[in-house]
């Protein structure tokens, strides 16, 4: 294989991870806060509460498992709401029999998950030419002219986006106080799997460098 084709070859290969990695998602932090009482206070069990709609109840299962596990890797039990619960959870009831059914089974705080809003933006990407690098082969006109004819186009496209943007916060039952509250925003998820693997991760290590959990 010649030098050329080489690199030819190697920037497919550059451009075919870009791609590949420009599809996941990302979600990132808009607005957070926290409680001056919390300072890396330790709970006996946590309750993970998603409010996603009635219709969403896979999205609900899986925001609800992702940060349940998150929670678990920092030590603290918890325990899922659709799990505990089912998917209708506490309708149909007041305050003081959920909180009641929350004592009886050992929850002292509570994380609720909200998505307070969810979008669709449409963008247009325009189209781009590639070409490979031709430093070595300017000198010879045979090598500059295969070099310049390998070139790549990528014609322009509509592309749409789901934007969800989502609410948590954290209760401590003992009084019912609000310790933390965070905003966030996540777009280009591929599925509800990776919005909840992201969305755990991503609360569960600002709540521990705030020192909101140990």
């Amino acid at each position: 294989m010649k030098k050329n084709e080489i690199t030819y070859t190697s920037l497919l290969l550059f451009l075919s991870l870009v791609m590949m990695f420009s599809g996941c998602s990302s979600s990132t932090i808009t607005s957070s806060w926290k409680s001056d009482k919390s300072i890396s206070k330790s709970f006996k069990k946590i309750l993970v509460i998603a409010i996603t709609g009635n219709q969403n109840h896979g999205l609900r299962e899986n925001m609800e498992s992702h940060l349940a596990e998150d929670l678990k890797q920092r030590g603290y039990t918890v325990i899922q709401s659709f799990q505990e619960y089912g998917p209708k959870s506490f309708e149909g009831i007041n305050e003081k029999e959920a909180l009641d059914k929350f004592k009886n089974s050992g929850v002292d705080a509570v994380i609720t998950i909200t998505m307070l809003n969810k979008e669709k933006e449409r963008h247009y990407v325009p189209g781009r030419v590639y070409y490979t690098p031709y430093f070595f082969y300017h000198r010879r006109f045979w090598g500059y002219y295969t070099t310049i004819q390998q070139r790549i186009y990528e014609p322009g496209y509509y592309t749409e986006q789901t934007n969800y943007f989502w609410e948590s916060n954290l209760y401590d039952l003992s009084d019912n106080t609000l310790l933390y509250s965070v905003q966030t925003k996540t777009f280009n998820a591929p599925s509800s799997e990776s919005i909840g693997h992201e969305y755990g991760r991503l609360i569960v290590k600002d709540m521990t460098e705030k020192g909101v959990i140990n």
